[in-house]
């Protein structure tokens, strides 16, 4: 019987991997910044595979900034939260 297609976290994995020595050169307090992007990626994974990229990059890199994005938003959320009001503000 033939070969199956990789699956897309079979190609992120391997993406992963290929920026190992990447990784490895990064200063130890960026190696977790840097394993979280990866863990955004796969957070994602299901909507990638969907998507069957010809280069995984593209998606692995959109579900990294949809992460950042969503980290964005709840942070200005929290902001507004903790400014006061401007109709309370004396000047």
């Amino acid at each position: 019987m033939g070969r199956t297609n990789p699956t897309y976290r079979d190609r992120l994995d391997s993406q992963e991997q290929a920026w190992g020595d990447y990784r490895r050169g990064l200063r130890r307090h960026e190696k977790a910044h840097f394993d979280a992007l990866w863990e955004a990626a796969r957070t994602h994974a299901d909507a990638s595979g969907l998507q069957n990229p010809g280069d995984p990059m593209d998606v692995i890199l959109l579900s990294i900034c949809l992460e950042q994005q969503k980290a964005i938003s709840s942070l200005e959320d929290r902001v507004t939260e903790l400014q006061p009001e401007e109709s309370n503000v004396q000047d």
